[in-house]
């Protein structure tokens, strides 16, 4: 029976499920034990049966004593050791279950680890964090329940095929009215299965990303009176998975009735071929009800074997989700020369980006040289392409057209890991982890750091003194994202992890735009000696923050229409010098101590 539902899958299935059960092939040992297992739970049941002819025939009709001392002896001693075969094969297939499950999540997390900046912004957070909660566990039941299904029930119908046949071939004959019926549901049953099982996938994607939405941004649904709109939003989305699920449900009903109604006529058969006037009288009570029972038993079996389909479907449809995911490509490195430490002369010649999702060009032909050991601001309205043009230096994208060269060599020639090991970044939407305050700071490759010298980044930052207020100290945890702290202090912690790396390029992308007045002055104060002998690329929040940069670019549209110190600039009498006055009339209108509003900031 197994070999024929296992003709209805095409290549590509067979392909899958093999790669499939590859993640069960260390634990062989266990799984030897585990089909045993399944063998003798399944097989025990048919040795049972064929206890029924003796029982019937020589214990009850003959009286037999032998058979009656040893019977319930045997009974016990088949059920006993069924259980034995229960246990091992219920916990070895957990056993081996929970393994895979653990091991396609690594592989995946390890895939989105690897994968480039422009896949996490093709699809939405709530089908990455689905594959790995809702879709891993959907193929775990196919590398293993489904197995235990297809073994023990699989052992079980040719026992008890066995057992008919043993007994009387001639009534074993009923059986050709159910094996063609049950292939074709299989079929059917089947396909519908895989159709169904790939929309549930995306649903559940939907779902996951609806409510990360909603729970993340609480405090805007709730200022807005955004409440019956969400709700109405994760409605339409569940009632859309309800009515998938249900009808897989329809599916899975709709075969086992027709199972059953085919079973009978099975079974109605084999009674008509049983009590033909000269077959009547050649066969025992026994051999009848013992190929009845056979039959029988068999009917859940197939049942479960036809039912089987859905884990496998749906864990078929999963796994190529996830296979595809672990076999994308990872980020380009075509570098092959390690970057010590760089003197941070910095070039962009050209450089042209066009994004590919939306065709959008964010830069058009930017020029700028950026020398060792200067500042160099890029102020700028919100889309000008300033954040754009910083992305580009730790590669999150490459530059369409164009290049850009650092220590007079094309920075594509450095390969990433040492690359990236000469910048450190402070970026406006802080990131930070649930972890404590000194695995904050001292992060990643910084781990190693002395206590020491998180100490002294966390108060060049200006941060020890909320931090020493705290119950642990820079041991105490800040929660998931540092919800336990206020925005200036998630600002201050980014800061000090960006001290301590000690790069040679800095990136302060609004850097201090969380900050109070007072933090603010402190924090400068720091980032004056961090900057020191640094080459620093700032995106301005207020222009005041940069006025001593050794230039300032300004962006527009995606090129930089002015480059100058800020005499130069205000002297020009252009683009800066309107946002100056602009901003300069915010501040002088604002109450003392408010912070100005930047239509340069973005």
């Amino acid at each position: 029976m197994t070999s024929r539902k296992a003709g209805l899958w095409d290549a590509q299935s067979w392909a899958v499920y093999k790669r499939l059960l590859g993640y069960t092939r260390r634990y062989w040992p266990v799984a030897v034990i585990t089909v045993v297992g399944m063998a003798v739970e399944g097989g025990a049941l048919a040795v049972f049966t064929q206890l029924l002819k003796p029982m019937i025939d020589q214990m009850f009709a003959l009286k037999n004593a032998y058979y009656i001392f040893w019977m319930p002896i045997w009974i016990v001693a088949i059920f006993v050791v069924r259980a034995l075969g229960t246990f091992a094969s219920s916990y070895g297939i957990s056993y081996i279950g929970r393994n895979v499950v653990q091991s396609i999540q690594q592989d995946v997390f390890a895939s989105y680890l690897r994968l480039p900046a422009a896949f996490f912004g093709a699809e939405a957070s709530g089908h990455q964090i689905s594959r790995i909660t809702y879709t891993s566990e959907q193929v775990a039941s196919t590398a293993t329940d489904a197995v235990k299904v297809t073994v023990t029930e699989g052992v079980t119908v040719l026992g008890m095929l066995y057992v008919m046949l043993i007994n009387s071939a001639y009534l074993t004959l009923a059986l050709v009215v159910m094996i063609p019926a049950i292939t074709l549901i299989a079929t059917v049953v089947s396909r519908r299965y895989r159709q169904i099982s790939k929309r549930v996938q995306g649903m559940m994607g939907s779902i996951t990303g609806t409510v990360e939405e909603s729970v993340g941004a609480h405090r805007e649904v709730r200022i807005y009176g955004g409440q019956a709109h969400e709700a109405s939003r994760f409605d339409a989305i569940t009632q859309r998975t309800r009515r998938l699920n249900l009808k897989i449900a329809a599916t899975s009903a709709t075969s086992s009735a027709t199972i059953q109604t085919v079973a009978a006529f099975a079974m109605a058969l084999l009674v008509y071929l049983g009590t033909r006037p000269q077959i009547i009288d050649s066969i025992t009570p026994g051999v009848f009800f013992t190929v009845l029972t056979a039959m029988g038993g068999m009917l859940p079996s197939l049942k479960r074997l036809t039912g089987v389909q859905a884990n496998i479907q749906r864990g078929l449809s999963a796994a190529e989700d996830l296979f595809d995911v672990i076999d994308m490509p990872p980020e380009t490195d075509s570098g092959s020369r390690e970057l010590d430490r760089t003197r941070g002369d910095l070039r962009f010649e050209g450089v042209r980006l066009v994004y590919p999702r939306n065709d959008h060009a964010a830069l058009r032909g930017v020029d700028l040289h950026c020398a060792p050991g200067t500042v160099t601001a890029l102020v700028g309205r919100s889309g000008s392409g300033k954040s754009s043009l910083v992305s580009l230096l730790p590669r999150f994208h490459a530059p369409t057209t164009g290049r850009i060269v650092l220590d007079d060599q094309d920075y594509q020639n450095y390969t990433l890991a040492s690359l990236r090991r000469q910048i450190a970044w402070v970026g406006q939407s802080v990131v930070l982890f649930d972890d404590t305050v000194a695995n904050n700071i001292a992060y990643g490759e910084l781990a190693g750091a002395s206590e020491a010298a998180i100490i002294a980044a966390a108060e060049a930052a200006n941060a020890m003194e909320f931090i020493a207020r705290m119950p642990q100290g820079i041991h105490t945890p800040i929660g998931q994202s540092g919800n336990m702290l206020s925005g200036g202090q998630r600002q201050r912690l980014a800061i000090a992890r960006a001290i301590l790396k000690n790069s040679p390029i800095l990136v302060l992308d609004e850097a201090t735009s969380a900050l109070d007045t007072e933090s603010e002055r402190l924090i400068q104060q720091a980032l004056q000696r961090l900057m020191k002998d640094r080459t620093t690329l700032v995106i301005a929040h207020r222009l005041s923050t940069v006025e001593h940069a050794d230039q300032i670019a300004v962006m527009d549209q995606g090129r930089i229409v002015e480059r100058g110190t800020h005499a130069e600039l205000i002297a020009l009498n252009g683009h800066y010098a309107a946002l100056h006055r602009m901003q300069f009339h915010d501040q002088a209108d604002q109450p003392p101590g408010a912070a100005a509003t930047d239509p340069a900031a973005g």
